[in-house]
């Protein structure tokens, strides 16, 4: 299942939602503000609390609204 770590007013975290589910990929919605364990989690896979962040496996991620590198990670095309 495909993470969309975020923040709840964050402009690139919507369209990278909304991204997601125009490709039909499931995902589940990790706001890093509600839950600490969220935050802690994004902050060890990419080194950093910046959102959004897009991971498939908890080990390749993309940080950001980048199509290219998110069709490129998830297989889309």
């Amino acid at each position: 299942m495909v993470k969309v770590y975020s923040i709840t007013q964050c402009p690139w975290c919507d369209k990278v939602k909304k991204y997601l589910k125009s490709k039909n990929v499931d995902f589940e919605e990790h706001n890093i503000e509600n839950s600490d364990e969220d935050a802690k989690a994004c902050e060890v896979l990419s080194g950093d609390t910046m959102v959004p962040v897009i991971t498939p496996d908890d080990k390749e991620y993309v940080v950001g609204f980048d199509k290219t590198k998110i069709d490129t990670m998830l297989g889309l095309q």
